[in-house]
């Protein structure tokens, strides 16, 4: 699992160092919309929706636009065209890649993920095709000192996690859907700012030479620089030496 977490902790330092709050607002309500429109806009009883929300106020979102996206997905139906679409491909090194996306324009989407694979010298692949190697899990980051880390993971084992991970950021910690609650319940409110997502992750990693790794980033990135992509996943796995280089070089 650990490329997941390390491509996040690069995602999370771009994030604030490229101050692109617009898009990122753009991405935010999207996943607001989508997830009130599928499951209503009970906070309550919509799960999904309630960890948008969480997200988009994690990330310093309005709360007037949070309103409004939810009111646009439940009220007037302006949103009926949003939908979301997966796409599934190959990037180099042939790294398995998904890609989520929330459009409103199924053929111009289309079009422009699979040019940025056929750029990189991937492909995009058919349903089901790499979608078998990921496992859909909750992400829940905690900042946390190291010392209390080992604690902390026993704590949340015994609630229902799974795996955990630790970098310079953040300790996450991994869990399935339905134990998402028991294992923020045990989680001490003091130990610092608290953070949801769901991510789709692989059953195995693999760790390529330097170079490919650095054209699989510049994918990634790619990807994510797209209004359409919601969040992109991969099986690849990265040296902490590629990362540094990669970031101090972006």
């Amino acid at each position: 699992m650990s490329g997941h977490s390390k491509w996040s902790t690069i995602k999370r330092a771009k994030a604030s160092n490229d101050a692109k709050r617009g898009q990122l607002f753009t991405k935010l309500s999207k996943e607001i919309i989508v997830a009130a429109k599928n499951g209503g806009a009970n906070l309550d009883s919509n799960f999904r929706l309630r960890m948008a929300v969480q997200k988009a106020k994690d990330n310093n979102m309005p709360s007037d636009n949070i309103d409004r996206a939810i009111k646009r997905a439940v009220g007037d139906g302006s949103n009926s065209d949003m939908e979301e679409i997966v796409y599934e491909g190959y990037g180099p090194g042939g790294t398995a890649i998904l890609v989520q996306t929330v459009t409103d324009n199924r053929k111009r989407t289309g079009s422009q993920i699979r040019a940025i694979f056929t750029k990189s010298g991937g492909s995009l692949a058919e349903v089901g095709a790499v979608a078998w190697q990921f496992n859909q899990k909750c992400v829940i980051s905690v900042n946390i000192s190291d010392e209390k880390q080992d604690e902390l993971a026993l704590l949340c084992i015994d609630a229902g996690a799974d795996d955990f991970e630790s970098s310079d950021s953040s300790f996450d910690i991994f869990c399935a859907l339905d134990k998402v609650s028991s294992v923020q319940d045990i989680i001490d409110p003091s130990v610092g700012n608290t953070s949801v997502d769901i991510s789709m992750m692989a059953n195995n990693t693999v760790m390529l030479d330097d170079s490919t790794s650095m054209k699989i980033l510049k994918l990634l990135d790619e990807f994510e620089d797209s209004d359409d992509v919601q969040k992109v996943f991969t099986n690849a796995d990265f040296s902490e030496e590629v990362l540094n280089s990669y970031q101090n070089n972006s």
